[in-house]
């Protein structure tokens, strides 16, 4: 609430009586088939469903970040939160990063927040053939578990960041997108060449060029298994088939 009035221009006073009645003690009734169960009173969080609950949940959590230790990198993309730190000696990268697992933590529970221990997962970005053993990281007294693979906002991050998974991923998910193409490639009935073109760029190339400023500095040879999809749908949108 204090953010929000700090946000709030000079001349719209109302705004923070607005949104202090907004967030005061919402009811929630829960409806099966014809029956209503009684009303519960929220008392933490934002309306769900509500167009105003994600800028102010934005503000709420935007101080999140503050919490990090200056060697600890952090993006944060809404309720999505990364952090990172880099270096040689893992010791010390597992201090750096414990502590500021402990701030936030420690903040979130201060501010109304709980992270979910079963969705949080660690990777260890290592190109080194030798043995290198995981770093030991505890978030509210259970062990995050570190993966060989994790997906952050629809990209795959792999342990190498070879982005190899990520590729298979994103090519079976467009050859699957390659039967709207293949369904309307009829030459009786299907459609026209520029129709074709616009559902190849928004169902196809839209899912290629998402990420692909990140997942682009994979190896050549990785990045080619996306050709004949690029391909196919091309010569479906030609009539070249």
């Amino acid at each position: 609430m204090v953010k929000s009035m700090a946000l709030a221009p000079q001349n719209q006073t109302q705004t923070p009586i607005f949104i202090h009645n907004f967030l005061k003690l919402g009811r929630v009734q829960v409806r099966v088939g014809s029956e209503l169960s009684d009303f519960f009173i929220q008392e933490e969080g934002v309306p769900q469903g509500s167009v105003l609950s994600v800028t102010l949940f934005s503000i709420k959590i935007n101080g999140i970040l503050n919490q990090l230790p200056f060697t600890v990198k952090g993006f944060l993309y809404v309720d999505d939160l990364y952090v990172s730190c880099a270096g040689e000696d893992m010791n010390v990268i597992q201090r750096q990063v414990q502590t500021a697992i402990n701030n936030i933590q420690t903040w979130s529970v201060k501010n109304g927040f709980t992270f979910s221990t079963t969705k949080t997962a660690g990777v260890h970005f290592c190109r080194k053939r030798k043995l290198h053993l995981d770093p030991e990281i505890q978030l509210d007294g259970h062990k995050i578990p570190f993966v060989n693979e994790i997906r952050f906002l629809g990209i795959i991050f792999d342990k190498k960041l070879t982005f190899l998974p990520h590729i298979k991923t994103l090519r079976k998910r467009c050859e699957r997108a390659l039967n709207i193409l293949r369904v309307l490639s009829s030459t009786s009935w299907g459609a026209d060449q520029p129709s074709m073109m616009r559902i190849y760029r928004s169902a196809i190339l839209s899912k290629i060029d998402y990420g692909c400023m990140i997942y682009g500095s994979a190896r050549k040879s990785v990045l080619q298994k996306l050709d004949p999809v690029h391909h196919t749908a091309l010569r479906l949108c030609s009539g070249a088939f």
